[in-house]
């Protein structure tokens, strides 16, 4: 029989974490494995609160075991997860799957098992993904292509003719209708093949936050190991709580580091210098619109201006700059 890790991770959230770890060990009924909660570094009591909750519901001991470890430093989302899957199953085995689940994510009783068959069905598939949706039912967007200086230009432009032009480097894709291939999912609801992640190895932990899952599933499709979309599985998802993206006042450091180093470590430095360009272009037409249309910005305050900023400077530190920022943020995609 397959063995499953589940790995939560939590940073400040120790409520959402046992609610989302509830689900989960509902989800892993008739499921061989374990639930791993790892907490990143919160400091604020949340390593306690859940550790002794854990025990007090007797979870610890349950057929779906719980465990609360703490990772000791915050060193962002992959980082987190990348503690959880090495600790492994209780007493150190080896899962054949790693399932990483959002701490602000509950998925549906079948939507665990709906992942694990359709991997066991589809030996070549690396890793899938669940339908994500809000807890109002609305569907999430989480299916994407690769990034792209092509897809940095429409992404940026927001116009119908360049996006028609373009259509096949869109990154941000309709929401699937049906089970099936895509580039890469938000990491909110994501299992993973052990034997693939053996061979590409885990998340690459110089991203603190976001590009991280889509790194990891770039480096899978390399090595010829794609990822699939499954909409059996369901999974309920607020979005944003820990990382307050949707109030951004500014866009962080680390969302530019983890771009830059996204561009760079995969397609080299000039790519990530043209992407850069498409991007700004992309931008630039945006905003000669927003001076005769009234329109949302979409974009935090001085975003493209900090982009800038952010990637001269990475140059003039010979590419340097791509090293995660230390601030104290959720380390949650």
């Amino acid at each position: 029989m397959a063995t499953v890790l589940t790995v939560i991770l939590n940073w400040r959230t120790p409520a959402m974490t046992l609610q989302s770890c509830e689900a989960a060990l509902q989800a892993m009924q008739g499921i061989a494995g374990a639930i791993t909660i790892v907490d990143n570094d919160s400091g604020d009591g949340s390593f306690e609160t859940i550790s002794a909750e854990v025990v007090a519901r007797g979870w610890d001991q349950g057929t779906v075991p719980v465990q609360v470890i703490q990772s000791g430093r915050n060193g962002g989302f992959g980082a987190g997860n990348n503690v959880g899957i090495k600790v492994g199953l209780p007493g150190g085995a080896r899962p054949d799957y790693a399932y990483i689940l959002n701490s602000d994510a509950f998925p549906a009783p079948d939507a665990i098992r709906a992942l694990l068959t359709h991997l066991e069905n589809h030996p070549r598939t690396g890793f899938a993904g669940s339908f994500i949706h809000g807890t109002d039912g609305l569907p999430h967007r989480t299916a994407f292509r690769f990034p792209s200086a092509l897809g940095e230009l429409e992404g940026a432009a927001r116009f119908g003719p360049i996006s028609r032009l373009l259509k096949r480097h869109i990154v941000a894709q309709p929401i699937p209708e049906v089970t099936g291939r895509v580039d890469w999912l938000a990491g909110a609801s994501l299992m993973m093949r052990m034997d693939v992640l053996d061979r590409i190895g885990l998340f690459d932990e110089v991203f603190f936050l976001y590009y991280e899952e889509t790194d990891l599933c770039l480096r899978a499709a390399r090595a010829g190991w794609p990822t699939d979309y499954v909409l059996e599985s369901r999974v309920a998802h607020i979005g944003s709580a820990s990382t307050g993206m949707k109030t951004w006042a500014r866009i962080p450091r680390f969302w530019l580091d983890s771009r830059r180093h996204y561009f760079t470590k995969n397609h080299g430095h000039i790519y990530a210098a043209v992407a850069t360009l498409a991007h700004v272009a992309g931008g630039v037409l945006w905003r000669l619109r927003l001076l005769v249309q009234r329109k949302d910005r979409g974009d935090p305050p001085h975003f493209l201006r900090d982009l800038i900023v952010h990637d001269l400077g990475w140059a003039g530190q010979g590419g340097q700059g791509a090293t995660p920022a230390k601030v104290k943020v959720s380390p949650e995609g």
